[in-house]
């Protein structure tokens, strides 16, 4: 039997590498380039559209936890995520093009995966997993619809420009990771109190793009919020957002600044780096007065301008198991942000699960639900609980696992809870073999 997997993303490349090292034939089905979805560049594999990061990289974060379950699960992208990563202190970063080069080379060298350039318009019959994504086409996205027969969700996604490291003014920028942890990877740009005064008042005056009718009224995802958005909240919400200055001092001057925007490198020369938390759907006229009025930024060289689009996810706590298999068919798996996870690990994660399921259904063996001890389990769980009155989008937390039981002078230990949450879930991943 084979299975068609439908979107050549993370989610979808993950699937259909899951299958293949299991023996099962694969139709991997993607319609780039023939129709392309507006935010990507290129008709390459696993393409990182927003950032180049997968987030925190060891196991004192919940996405850290989360990419050690898909090692030792037998991911396949996490490995070469490794591979081609770039510095990025505590962060698992990535060279986006080679990352992506080399997925799609692994997938076209797979003899078990055939790979079908052509958009699916809807919801394919037999074995199947729909990973097409947040930017699902319409025809696909309606025919999901009159499936599930709910209603889907909207938010917007937002992505960061990206910068020329040599425009950038050294003088005034310097190179450090936040408290010092890691190696110093990240450009930071400090402002004082009145440099920042002028950069807010460009912000919250600067022009948006305008937004298509059918866009209006979609939601924003909290943990992606445009710049702009996140400063109409109040003046100081940036200082305590994405441009906090706590942890992060000019070895040189030993000022404490009032505000620093930070730059994280997005490829392996070192040439590019993205501003980090300025998703924006400024203008781009307006977009380059605001970045050039960040000190270090002056005379920067803006090679991608940020943008903003609509994403699209389904309403899983009605459609979906644990499994990630759909209530109404048994042949059918969803993975990917179209799930309603957020985040590059999560999609690869939910992909590694789903082509799991896959093969396990192919094969009449009994389907994986990982239990909420797990970052993974806790995932899925989430995003499949009927008890949902408002499902939105959720990324990996501390909070969506089940809680450990520490003694009453050790519960505010936040450390000692997050080392027995991942032992815990280690231990379960490991027994499992």
């Amino acid at each position: 039997m084979e299975v068609n997997v439908i979107g050549a993303g993370l989610a979808g490349s993950e699937a259909a590498l899951q299958l293949s090292k299991r023996g099962i034939k694969v139709n991997l089905y993607e319609m780039r380039p023939l129709k392309s979805t507006g935010a990507h560049k290129t008709d390459k594999f696993a393409e990182f559209v927003c950032s180049n990061s997968l987030g925190a990289s060891d196991c004192s974060n919940a996405s850290g936890l989360l990419k050690k379950e898909m090692e030792l699960l037998g991911g396949e992208l996490i490995k070469l995520a490794r591979e081609y990563s770039v510095p990025a202190g505590n962060a698992l970063a990535i060279d986006r093009e080679m990352f992506s080069e080399a997925v799609t080379k692994k997938i076209e060298n797979d003899n078990n995966i055939n790979i079908i350039r052509e958009e699916i318009t809807e919801v394919p019959e037999g074995c199947a997993i729909i990973a097409s994504g947040p930017l699902t086409s319409d025809n696909l996205a309606d025919s999901i619809k009159n499936f599930t027969e709910s209603e889907h969700l909207h938010f917007f996604d937002a992505i960061a420009p990206i910068v020329e490291k040599d425009s950038i003014n050294f003088d005034k920028a310097f190179w450090a990771s936040r408290y010092d942890k890691g190696e110093a990877s990240y450009i930071n740009c400090p402002m004082n109190k009145e440099e920042y005064d002028k950069f807010y008042n460009i912000l919250i005056n600067a022009p948006r793009i305008e937004l298509k009718e059918f866009e209006k009224n979609a939601k924003f995802f909290e943990s992606c919020l445009p710049i702009e958005v996140l400063a109409s909240r109040g003046v100081d919400t940036l200082r305590f957002g994405p441009m906090k200055p706590v942890g992060l001092v000019d070895k040189r001057t030993g000022i404490e600044n009032y505000a620093v925007v930070q730059l994280r490198q997005d490829n392996s020369a070192k040439t590019l780096f993205n501003l980090v938390g300025f998703q924006t759907n400024l203008k781009w006229g307006s977009q380059k007065e605001l970045l050039q009025s960040i000190p270090g930024l002056e005379n920067v060289n803006i090679v991608r301008y940020g943008v903003m689009h609509r994403n699209t996810f389904i309403n899983s706590p009605k459609v979906l198991k644990a499994s990630l298999q759909a209530k109404k068919r048994d042949d059918l798996f969803f993975a990917g942000q179209i799930t309603g996870t957020e985040g590059y690990t999560e999609s690869i994660a939910t992909g590694m699960l789903a082509g799991i399921n896959a093969a396990r259904f192919i094969n009449g063996e009994k389907l994986l639900e990982l239990p909420d001890i797990t970052m993974l389990g806790a995932l899925t769980r989430y995003i499949s609980d009927i008890n949902h009155e408002k499902f939105q989008p959720i990324n990996s937390n501390w909070g969506i696992v089940e809680p450990v039981v520490l003694p009453k002078k050790e519960r505010k230990n936040k450390k000692l809870k997050s080392e027995l949450i991942v032992k815990r879930s280690i231990d379960f991943i490991n027994g499992m073999y």
